[in-house]
């Protein structure tokens, strides 16, 4: 961990078009949500291109309850990376980013890491209202292992 980002990395038994294929689909994110605020997705095509806005519903106290996000796609390589920019619905992003890599590890298996970095984030307010990192480590190790149990499954 650094001052501005948080990382958890799993090796999961798939290739990373299968992996990719479930993370690319955001009607799959509530069920990968490790930290519980993700609840369902709003509508959402699945994420081909940078430039896309996916919007997903959440619940969390310090937002009052439930509330939407825009998830603005800044990366995107298939089967490699995919990241968003997350702001509340309707808002330019604050500077917290979501990126995901994928690096084979054999025929079958996949290297995957999530990294949550609010090293952007520059507004004093938000600054003063969050005490980041607001995703724990151990959610982001739950959502890889709930990623792993996802295509396990498909």
């Amino acid at each position: 961990m650094t001052d501005t980002n948080i990382s958890a990395t799993r090796t999961i038994d798939a290739p990373a078009g299968a992996i990719f294929t479930i993370l690319s689909n955001p009607a799959h994110h509530a069920a990968l949500d490790g930290s519980g605020m993700v609840q369902s997705d709003s509508k959402s095509d699945r994420i081909t291109a940078t430039g896309q806005v996916f919007t997903m519903n959440m619940t969390w106290e310090k937002m009052g309850g439930d509330y939407q996000t825009d998830n603005h796609v800044i990366g995107y390589d298939e089967n490699k990376l995919i990241a968003w920019r997350t702001a509340p619905a309707g808002e330019e992003p604050p500077g917290w980013e979501w990126v995901w890599r994928f690096e084979s590890a054999g025929p079958d298996s996949t290297d995957v890491s999530v990294t949550y970095d609010w090293s952007a984030v520059t507004d004093k307010a938000i600054l003063k209202q969050l005490s980041f990192p607001e995703v724990s480590q151990d959610a982001l190790d739950s959502t890889l292992a709930n990623l792993a149990a996802q295509v396990s499954e498909a």
